[in-house]
């Protein structure tokens, strides 16, 4: 692997793709099952969300948290470095509403 070249470098390669941002901010309201957060992150599939959520779970920044009871319950969560990373999503988010109309407009 190569090393990272800068910040943002780093970042993107934590949070790439369509569904991890998404991920992390329906985390970002506190601890969720596999159901909930499905349910949260509206069209993804249930292939898609394991494999996004084991990706940030191995980066440290998304914890699962396996009850031992019958039946079984998993939770997830963000772990300290994910609720650092949720801030940083901020005012991405911000800046994404405030520029939602043009930006939809000038969509491919």
């Amino acid at each position: 692997m190569k090393p990272y070249t800068c910040g943002l470098d780093a970042a993107a390669d934590v949070i790439g793709g369509k569904w991890k941002p998404r991920i992390l901010w329906a985390l970002s309201h506190g601890p969720l099952r596999f159901g909930e957060l499905r349910k949260e992150v509206s069209g993804v599939t249930e292939k898609m969300l394991i494999q996004q959520l084991r990706e940030l779970e191995s980066r440290r920044i998304v914890h699962r948290e396996v009850y031992r009871q019958v039946p079984p319950k998993v939770e997830y969560s963000l772990t300290p470095l994910g609720e650092t990373l949720n801030v940083a999503l901020g005012p991405l988010d911000l800046w994404g509403a405030e520029h939602m109309v043009e930006l939809e407009s000038s969509r491919c």
